[in-house]
């Protein structure tokens, strides 16, 4: 009797070693980036002060990476590109690695799923030698030409898996994770050059360089008036690295550069900890720009979690958390000025267009410009055609007659003594204007512009006023002469009700009116009798947007206070519209000097921008 094929026993059979290949490369080698990665990574092992690497296609068609390291026997060779063999791990406990690579899966992986050759010679060998896996298929060592150090070449990414190949992306999105893994790479060795194209254009030229100067190369923070030390220790940890003021963000998380001993690592309780943070300084849904380096003891720490070894697992990741999260909130913690952002309109113009001609800004004898702006004009004369003699030629004053008697008044006024030597001490500058109704312009002792927010300025330093209460047990309270009566949405009514005793806290006292209306007798009294019935009516939408935050649940409820106390120092703040005097414009100006976080406003966004000699004369096209 025949039993069909449908109900046979299936039958165990050992895999071939090509096939078994292949399989694990679609762990460790799911793009080109990634093979990149490996590589790079080998590079760097192998003692090189020097990497060059080249991209075609984003590295679906050939990856090449050049260095200076020790190079490889043939012996060495052989071993190289067999599964699971490594000169990286000196025993077999897994824990003291103080390398990048140490699972010897790179090199056979890339060989399985492409055509793979390498070529070295070690230092003070006579000759190099080359050997090359096709799909698995091992060849032999031969003697070839070439410098000392390695070269491996990688041609035809998965064409021995084309169902890999078929899931990948175009050549720039492939080209964009590739640079993103070498500037992750340069950054954990700076004292190493880089070098990277694609397709012949040079994407990264990094000479050998400190760790402050290969950050902001990395970062691409040149657009930043500074970067931020961040320095901090706890027990066996230790941080340390550079980041960016709040108001320098993206739109991804890509520019968050993290290592841990050296490596760098993609890890969620890192991400996590950057953006608690930033959370208050920085606008929702925007990422911080970091570069972190965190110095962990090695047995408290597990760095064979994935073949990418991208992620991590922690001893005690509470103890790491608390790391960064009090070290980038000590940076964070100053005031304007020291970090700012220069206006994205600078950033976002196309190509330079042809130099313009100007004439040099001295020409002789001739007055300056604060001169002929203060000069009388000449009693005007009528033409024929009762258009003003002269009309058009040069030598007419410079401005016209209002200006000109405006700025004779301007120069003379009382004040801009004081205006100039206030500028000499402090990093905003002295007052000189108030434009719009709604931003302070400023000079600095450097000559530099800055602009000021006065309203989200106003909010930040508020809400730090108010926060500094809290922290200290309670937010002072003022009772109103008439208590105010509120309508609300029954929902609303619950959920205020419900968290009267935390609202006291804040300087909140209310009390239920019947139906739904709720009555308010004190507001904090840093905010005044500032439209109490509008901040109540932000605070009931801000706890019911809230799932978590509930009586019973006292740590969401807190996690929920400083958003609270944002929403209240918004209704608290000097209104756009409103018009300062000189003083009081220089002394908003010097609380956001004192001030922590005051670089951006409760919201997240810039209070302040600086505009210099050089951004001024890229907008007018100068440059």
């Amino acid at each position: 009797m025949n039993m069909s094929s449908g109900n046979s026993q299936p039958v165990i059979r050992r895999l071939s070693e090509q096939v078994v290949n292949r399989i694990a490369a679609g762990e460790v080698i799911e793009r080109p980036a990634a093979a990149l990665k490996e590589l790079v990574e080998n590079a760097i092992d192998s003692g090189a002060r020097r990497i060059r690497i080249r991209l075609d296609r984003g590295g679906m068609d050939r990856i090449e990476v050049t260095d200076d390291g020790c190079g490889m026997s043939p012996d060495d060779l052989l071993l190289a590109v067999e599964r699971h063999c490594t000169s990286k791990l000196r025993d077999e406990t897994l824990v003291r690695i103080s390398t990048l690579g140490f699972r010897g899966e790179a090199l056979p992986s890339i060989g399985a799923a492409a055509r793979l050759t390498v070529m070295s010679r070690p230092r003070g060998a006579e000759s190099a030698w080359s050997i090359r896996v096709e799909g698995g298929v091992v060849g032999e060592p031969e003697p070839c030409a070439g410098p000392a150090g390695t070269r491996v070449l990688v041609e035809d990414m998965f064409f021995a898996t084309p169902a890999r190949r078929k899931f990948l992306k175009s050549p720039r999105v492939e080209s964009g994770h590739a640079e993103n893994v070498v500037r992750r790479l340069a950054l954990s060795a700076p004292h190493i050059a880089f070098r990277l194209e694609f397709d012949t254009r040079v994407i990264l030229d990094l000479p050998v360089q400190d760790m402050a100067a290969r950050v902001a190369a990395i970062l691409e923070s040149g657009h930043a008036d500074g970067l931020l030390p961040v320095e901090g220790q706890r027990g066996d940890l230790k941080l340390s690295g550079f980041i960016c003021a709040p108001s320098v963000h993206r739109a991804t998380a890509n520019g968050q550069m993290l290592l841990v001993n050296g490596r760098p690592v993609v890890d969620p309780v890192l991400r996590t900890a950057v953006r608690v943070a930033y959370r208050n300084v920085m606008e929702h849904g925007r990422h911080a720009v970091v570069a972190l380096s965190l110095e962990i003891p090695p047995e408290q720490v597990d760095v064979n979690v994935h073949p990418a070894k991208t992620e991590l697992r922690y001893a005690d990741s509470a103890a790491v958390r608390a790391l960064v999260i009090g070290s980038l909130g000590r940076a964070l913690g100053t005031g304007a000025g020291i970090a700012g952002v220069r206006p994205d309109l600078l950033q976002s113009r196309g190509p330079s267009p042809a130099r313009i001609w100007y004439p040099p800004e001295q020409q002789g004898n001739a007055p300056d410009i604060s001169t002929r702006l203060a000069m009388p004009p000449d009693p005007p004369r009528q033409d024929g055609a009762g258009f003003p003699a002269g009309f058009g030629d040069s030598t007419l004053p410079l401005v016209a007659p209002p200006l000109a008697r405006h700025a004779a008044a301007v120069e003379s006024s009382p004040g801009m003594d004081e205006t100039a030597a206030c500028a000499e001490d402090h990093p905003l500058g002295a007052a000189m204007a108030q434009v719009l109704g709604t931003y302070i312009l400023s000079q600095t002792a450097d000559g530099a512009l800055v602009l000021v927010d006065q309203h989200a300025a106003h909010e930040r330093l508020t809400h730090e006023k108010l926060r500094q209460q809290y922290m200290g047990g309670e937010i002072r309270a003022q009772r109103l002469l008439l208590p105010e009566v509120v309508d609300l949405v029954p929902r609303q009514v619950d959920v205020l009700l419900s968290f009267t005793p935390a609202l006291a806290r804040l300087g909140i006292e209310i009390e239920p009116f019947g139906g739904t209306a709720v009555l308010i007798r004190t507001m904090p009294a840093l905010l005044g009798k500032e439209d109490p019935a509008g901040m109540l009516r932000d605070l009931a939408e801000e706890l019911e947007a809230d799932d978590l935050a509930t009586p019973a649940q006292a740590d969401a409820l807190e996690a929920r206070m400083d958003a609270m106390i944002a929403r209240m120092a918004c209704h608290g703040s000097v209104r756009a519209g409103r018009r300062l005097t000189h003083e009081e414009m220089n002394a908003l100006l010097r609380d956001m000097e004192r001030t922590p976080r005051s670089g951006t406003c409760s919201h997240g966004r810039p209070t302040w921008i600086r505009l210099e000699k050089g951004d001024l004369e890229r907008l007018f096209g100068r440059r």
